[in-house]
């Protein structure tokens, strides 16, 4: 992320960054949109995010990488899908030199949505 300036927008965010970056941050969020046309969209932690029943995912540009934030359940059930990227518990990263995998970043959306959206439920159901 490009210094410490607050960001009250996705759009806000998504401008900081030179033009070829902000095309890949355009098409991150629109593949998340489709995915998950129901979530809200808001900053989170300095990072466009997007909600259902909670976070869905988050994502963020860096100088070499962008980074995408499922959650580790989004990471651990996409494992071999994601086994070329660098990864963490909770996060992977697309290098910005690669081409970055728009349909798997779909699917952990779908993923996710159905997860929260479940959990929501069966909250739902305890009271």
């Amino acid at each position: 992320m490009v210094g410490a300036k607050t960001f009250h927008t996705i759009d806000e965010y998504i401008l900081q960054f030179p033009e070829e970056v902000q095309e890949i941050l355009k098409t991150v969020r629109n593949v998340i949109k489709a995915a998950a046309p129901e979530a809200s969209e808001k900053i989170s932690y300095q990072m466009p995010t997007f909600a259902i029943h909670g976070n869905l995912v988050h994502f963020a540009a860096y100088k070499n990488h962008i980074g995408f934030y499922p959650t580790p359940s989004g990471i651990l059930a996409f494992e071999d899908a994601l086994s070329d990227y660098k990864r963490s518990k909770g996060a992977v990263q697309f290098p910005l030199n690669k081409p970055i995998p728009y349909d798997v970043i779909s699917e952990i959306v779908t993923f996710r949505g159905k997860e929260n959206i479940k959990k929501a439920e069966a909250k739902a159901k305890k009271k």
